[in-house]
């Protein structure tokens, strides 16, 4: 499976770098979240009707300024926009995929899983405080464990991320004090004094692979990409949890998706003994009135294609498809309000 699922990343994107032959092709840019399920739906959808996918992944913040600047038919963010935004930009927004965002290490010695840590922890050690991987609290946390001492560098995203706004809006609600000095954000300014950042998720997960001592976040996706090590998390039922497509699935169960304009719902710390805490969705971007009817029509068949046809390819990359009841909402109340 690692096999196909690197030669769909190589061949999305191949085809970015020639996208511009392809005048057919739907333009899309933003999120590197769900980048590795786009490219695998991709290829499928290419294969079935001859219509490629000229995703970039650049960031949510780069999405955002894409689809605002009118160069995509659509845009992907991790990060929702708020009602009035999309009542002013005039578009609309509906989630995807969901997925998770996990805490990775690189420690030698200790399986995938094997550490633990709680949320009030993790944020001691993202704010500096916590700096060497002994410490007392980290101890008290994994009895019978011999941690190293050894100094923590925190890998971040260096440019505007979902992945980041998901990540620090998981801090902000269960630690006070990052939610007070640091608060949540695409960008944030990152306070522990040994630091490096990476773009995408791509480059947190190659600065934490080649970094000794190094603890970061990245989607899922990455993590079995690249064979990485991770914390397990405790969540808000006080459970210690590992990342895979049912911990996300459980987070995301008791979602009340249409309670907020633009369905941009919190899934962070989500109640439950098995939920992740810190699940989310990645979101699609698009206009009411598109100036390219015909491109904004195509996007929605392939939307509507993957909907129906990719879950399982979603949960072969450990992504959560969404359930037809959600997807039939969507089409009804979202997809209704763009123009053909």
């Amino acid at each position: 499976m690692k096999r196909t699922f690197l030669k769909t990343v190589a061949v999305a994107l191949a085809s970015m770098a020639v996208g511009s032959a392809f005048a057919a092709d739907i333009t899309g840019a933003g999120a590197t979240f769900p980048f590795p399920m786009y490219a695998k739906w991709a290829e499928a959808y290419k294969k079935e009707t001859g219509t490629g996918l000229n995703y970039q992944s650049i960031g949510s913040s780069g999405g955002i300024r894409q689809i605002r600047a009118k160069t995509v038919a659509f845009g992907a963010t991790d990060a929702p926009l708020p009602g009035a935004d999309l009542d002013k930009d005039g578009m609309v927004q509906f989630p995807a995929i969901i997925g998770g965002t996990v805490p990775v290490v690189n420690l030698e010695g200790f399986k995938p899983g094997e550490l633990r840590v709680t949320g009030p922890v993790l944020a001691e050690i993202f704010l500096g405080k916590i700096a060497k991987w002994n410490d007392a609290k980290l101890a008290a946390l994994n009895p019978g464990k011999t941690l190293p001492d050894q100094n923590i560098t925190v890998v971040h995203r260096a440019d505007g991320s979902g992945t980041t706004f998901n990540w620090t809006d998981y801090l902000s609600a269960v630690s006070k004090e990052w939610a007070d000095s640091v608060g949540k954000g695409a960008a944030v300014k990152w306070p522990a004094a040994s630091s490096v950042g990476g773009k995408g998720n791509e480059g947190v997960a190659a600065n934490v692979t080649r970094v000794k001592g190094a603890v970061g976040y990245v989607e899922y996706a990455y993590v079995k990409k690249n064979n990485m090590n991770f914390l397990q998390l405790q969540n808000a039922d006080g459970k210690y949890v590992s990342p895979d497509d049912k911990t996300f699935a459980a987070a995301a169960a008791s979602a009340d998706w249409f309670s907020v304009p633009g369905m941009g719902i919190s899934m962070v710390n989500a109640k439950g003994a098995e939920s992740w805490p810190v699940s989310t969705a990645s979101f699609i971007l698009m206009y009411k009135d598109p100036a390219d009817k015909a491109q904004s029509a195509e996007v929605l068949k392939f939307f509507d294609w993957a909907f129906k046809n990719g879950k399982g390819m979603a949960t072969e990359l450990d992504y959560v498809p969404l359930p037809d009841s959600l997807t039939a909402e969507i089409r009804s109340k979202v997809w209704s309000q763009i123009k053909k």
